[in-house]
């Protein structure tokens, strides 16, 4: 997979790079964004409880 969108952008190898770091942080923003606060209801690290024993 990795090599496909290597192959697929345009430009050096220093163009490809940057490309593939923005690429990176774009899909990061994403899931930081929107997937996570939308998935985070369901996810179990809420519940966390400590008796005071």
């Amino acid at each position: 997979m990795y090599v496909w969108i290597w192959r697929h952008l345009p430009g050096p190898s220093a163009v490809k790079a940057v490309q593939c770091l923005v690429l990176f942080l774009a899909v990061v923003a994403l899931l930081f964004f929107v997937v996570f606060p939308w998935a985070e209801p369901w996810m179990p690290f809420n519940s966390v409880s400590v008796d005071a024993g």
